[in-house]
This record gives structure tokens, sequence and C-alpha cells, in this order.
């Protein structure tokens, strides 16, 4: 059966914002004297990890860990806005395939990041801001679910949202911690390549491609 929903993660997919949330959380855990890896975060996150794990070995009580989570975010917040996060493409490609499919956004991204890199619930749309989601039949964030990838809970919701069975639907993901959360909901997952995630383990991906651009020649030929 052709694939006629498409879910697609949000950061690493639509967007190049990963790499400058880990910098954020670097930042923060850099002030208590520890150093955290690219590696070591890359290999947590495909399950889940929290980072702050690192802070309590330390002995850092919660109120000092929520403190740096707030601090993370600001900073996160002043990176999004300072940096260049766009995905050569990736608004035509999703301009395209609005066409022919039915397409949401799925992704971990707290409400207040999604919101500020698109423009939304207040916050200023400015020349760089992505015309992603204005293609989207509707967005799953971070406060519309209760256990984030990896657990099936977001794309299982994403599922019931559309009414469609896991064999309509094609994911899309950049990540390890994504395509476990699509696996787990029964669901096909194409694993699009991005340098930060590279090392990571795709094997349970359907298909493989390079980029959004031979996604959608795959897609629209299907």
């Amino acid at each position: 059966m052709p694939y006629t929903h498409l879910l697609f993660d949000h950061d690493g997919v639509l967007v190049n914002t990963e790499h400058l949330y880990l910098q954020a959380i670097q930042e923060q855990l850099a002030t208590l004297g520890i150093v955290l890896s690219e590696a070591v975060y890359l290999k947590g996150m495909a399950y889940g990890a929290d980072p702050w794990a690192l802070a309590r070995e330390t002995g850092c009580d919660e109120a000092t860990i929520d403190d740096l989570r707030d601090a993370r975010d600001a900073g996160y917040q002043q990176l999004l806005r300072s940096q260049a996060i766009d995905i050569a493409g990736a608004d035509q490609v999703i301009a395209e395939l609005a066409h022919h499919f039915k397409l949401a956004i799925v992704t971990t991204s707290r409400d207040d990041d999604f919101d500020l890199i698109h423009g939304l619930n207040g916050y200023p749309v400015t020349e760089r801001t992505p015309r992603i989601v204005e293609h989207m039949d509707f967005v799953l964030k971070r406060s519309h679910y209760q256990n984030s990838k990896p657990d099936p809970e977001p794309y299982r919701l994403a599922l019931k949202r559309f009414g469609i069975e896991p064999v309509q639907a094609l994911v899309i993901e950049d990540s390890e911690r994504g395509l476990r959360s699509a696996v787990a909901a029964g669901i096909d997952c194409a694993a699009v390549s991005h340098p930060f995630t590279a090392s990571q383990n795709f094997d349970q991906a359907r298909y493989r491609f390079s980029d959004l651009s031979a996604l959608k020649r795959f897609l629209l030929n299907q």
C-alpha cells in the first residue's frame, strides 16, 4: 500500500538545531566542571537518557538542576535567534509533498522553542522563519504527550489524530531515538542523513536517504 500520510520529526530533519541544543546543555554542565562530549550525548540520546544525570552524580540537588535547565532553555533560545538553522530545500520539499500527502510534525521540541523557530504564539516572524508549519495538518509538540521518544506514544498519538493505521504512514527521522519510537509504534521509518547523528544506529530504518530531496523523489514515484 502506498503511503498516504507523512510524520516528520522536526529537529535535524526540518531545521538544523540539534547541535545548538547540545551546546546549550554543555554550557550549563560546564559551570559544574562537567564535560559532556558529543559522542557521549549521542549515545545516551538514542535511548532517551537524561544528561542532567551527570549533574546529579556530582551531588546537585533537583532545585539546582531546575536552575540549570532554565538557563539551558534561555541559552538555547538565544542560539536559535542568532544562528542559521535552515536546512537547504526543506521548505520547498514540504510545500511540494503537501500536494500529495497528509503531513504532520511529531517533535520532542519544547513548545516555546518550536514556537520561536516558526513565529507562532506571539513570537515574531522574520525573513529567517521557515514556512513549513503552514503545510502541516497538525503539529505534536512536547506538551501534547506524556512519554517522549524513544517511547512510541508520540507517533501512536499522531496515528490516532489522523485516524489511520500504521501501514498508511511513513515516519521521517534523523536520530536513532526517533527511529526507535517509530518502530515501537509499528510504523515504517525513513532515516534522512544528518552529520550530527551519523554515528547512530539506523539498522531498523525501512529506508535511508541522503537528504529530503531524495526522500521526495522516492515518495512521488512510489
